[in-house]
């Protein structure tokens, strides 16, 4: 048993943290091997815009459950690479929306097939064994308990 399993819930942040970085590490190698220049962290960003023909910054924001400020960043860099743009919205005239450049268009379609590819693989490594199949389902259920009463709170009471 190493470090992190033999620490438990003590370390689970961390273990999360590491498997999250081991994780976008390989899929930007993915991309970077096929010469398809995208970031993984611009992952929900793109994948939203591929789903609506449009979204306004406060939409992303709520969907990805992440501040606004924090999308501003992520859609400035992304308009400074001309991969999406800001337009009057056809959905209401007085609001902002973003929308991919015909750039970003190109990109979706090369990133496309990864996506596909990606799925696929992390279907198989959930499915080598029946502990890993529940993950996705032990994640909500953490993710759930989380808004209910935080680590931070939890920890307090046990203090107390």
């Amino acid at each position: 048993m190493n470090f992190y399993q033999q620490l438990g819930y003590l370390v689970f942040g961390s273990r999360l943290k590491r498997l999250g970085d081991a994780f976008l590490n390989d899929v930007n190698k993915i991309y970077n091997q096929h010469n398809i220049a995208f970031d993984a962290s611009w992952f929900p960003v793109f994948y939203i815009l591929s789903q609506k023909e449009e979204a306004s910054i406060k939409e992303i924001s709520d969907e990805l459950n992440v501040s606004h400020s924090a999308i501003s960043q992520l859609i400035s860099s992304l308009q400074q690479k001309g991969l999406i743009k800001s337009v009057v919205s056809k959905k209401d005239a007085r609001h902002k929306a973003i929308t991919f450049t015909s750039k970003g268009q190109k990109l979706l379609a090369k990133i496309q097939p990864v996506w596909n590819a990606l799925q696929q693989a992390m279907e198989q490594l959930a499915n080598e064994n029946s502990k890993s199949k529940k993950i996705l389902d032990a994640l909500t259920v953490l993710e759930k308990n989380l808004q209910k009463e935080t680590v931070f709170d939890r920890v307090e009471k046990n203090l107390n």
